[in-house]
């Protein structure tokens, strides 16, 4: 992995996560490639044509980068689990002026076929993969397109799953990371695990080279996931507040804002297990909402989308890392050169 960094010309083990949504902006990615490291284009909730005008925005700067694309794993949702959860959050939605109720729960692939098709016919340098793992034929077109491809996982179960697909090395992340997990079973519980111990445990199950996320937001952080032998570090939650960063003002805020002083995992917003600021909506939901992606997040979306317009901060699926005090409003380079300071 090391031989390959150098490649592709970065000289810092550090990269930008992909954080789907609007976070991950072109400007993010160029703007961490600039400063030695490489980000990640956020693929999920894109249409292939979107995604294809990021790939072109950051290839014009000339710099290594990598896309992120939702593996299709979906978690079925009873219709009756779900329209009781649609009822359930009539009020929050009677507050503007959306209907909830009369839905059926909706499954979709995030455009999969479409956006293999784009990476396969216009390859760029990394593809990652979360949420599922993608039959090994989808992994062999992309390697033979010439991407080097990684997958996100929790577990040394998962990795070894990973392995045998065929991918190029692992993105190993811990349960401290902000937003969606990456678990391949989000009915399930996420086990506890320090970051640099779910790294040595991998390590120990497969032989592939890996990245680590989940929580790092202080040099100390980087230090100690490269000594348990991650070859690179993977920052999301502490890059939010950048300038380059596309979360919304919102957002942004809160993470800075002492009435947001922890953080929870919630199925609340999505169906799916996924870390953020706690608030009221964690508070209310997070006890009622059935397991079930992608149903759960196509019903709250609409709702969000108002909450977020309005700033309304007790709505809002507010992601955000164990570590989300150490984002800072300065340009994504400062915030890359301060991590890998100590290095």
């Amino acid at each position: 992995m090391s031989t390959l960094l150098t490649d592709l010309g970065i000289d810092r083990p550090i990269l930008a996560a992909p954080m789907a949504g609007g976070a991950s902006t072109p400007a993010l990615v160029t703007a961490t490639a600039h400063t030695g490291g490489l980000g990640f284009l956020a693929g999920g909730y894109k249409s292939a044509q979107a995604l294809a005008g990021q790939i072109h925005t950051v290839e014009a700067e000339g710099v290594p980068f990598g896309v992120n694309l939702f593996a299709r794993n979906p978690v079925p949702v009873s219709a009756e689990a779900y329209r009781t959860y649609a009822r359930l959050l009539r009020d929050e939605a009677d507050r503007y002026g959306l209907t909830l109720s009369g839905t059926e729960p909706l499954d979709d692939d995030d455009h999969w076929a479409d956006k293999i098709a784009l990476l396969t016919a216009h390859p760029v340098p990394w593809v990652s993969f979360t949420f599922g793992i993608p039959d090994p034929e989808a992994v062999t077109r992309l390697r033979r397109a010439g991407s080097t491809v990684l997958q996100c996982v929790t577990t040394p179960d998962e990795a070894h799953r990973a392995a045998d697909a065929g991918v190029d090395a692992l993105i190993v992340q811990a349960p401290a990371a902000g937003g969606h997990s990456a678990t391949l079973t989000p009915e399930r519980p996420l086990a506890p695990a320090t970051l640099p111990d779910l790294v040595g445990a991998v390590r120990h199950t497969v032989t592939l080279p890996v990245i680590a996320t989940g929580g790092i937001a202080t040099p100390a952080d980087v230090a100690a996931v490269l000594q348990a032998g991650a070859q690179a570090a993977m920052v999301g939650t502490v890059l939010l507040r950048t300038d380059e960063s596309g979360a919304s003002a919102p957002h942004k805020a809160a993470l800075a804002d002492p009435a947001f002083d922890t953080t929870v995992i919630t199925r609340a917003f999505t169906g799916r297990p996924a870390r953020a600021l706690r608030n009221h909506f964690t508070d209310r939901y997070s006890a009622h909402a059935p397991v079930g992606y992608p149903a759960v997040h196509h019903l709250t979306s609409q709702l969000r989308k108002a909450a977020t317009a309005a700033g309304d901060t007790s709505l809002i699926h507010l992601w955000a890392g164990t570590g989300f005090r150490q984002a800072r409003t300065e340009p994504v380079a400062r915030t890359i050169e301060r991590l890998t300071s100590g290095l």
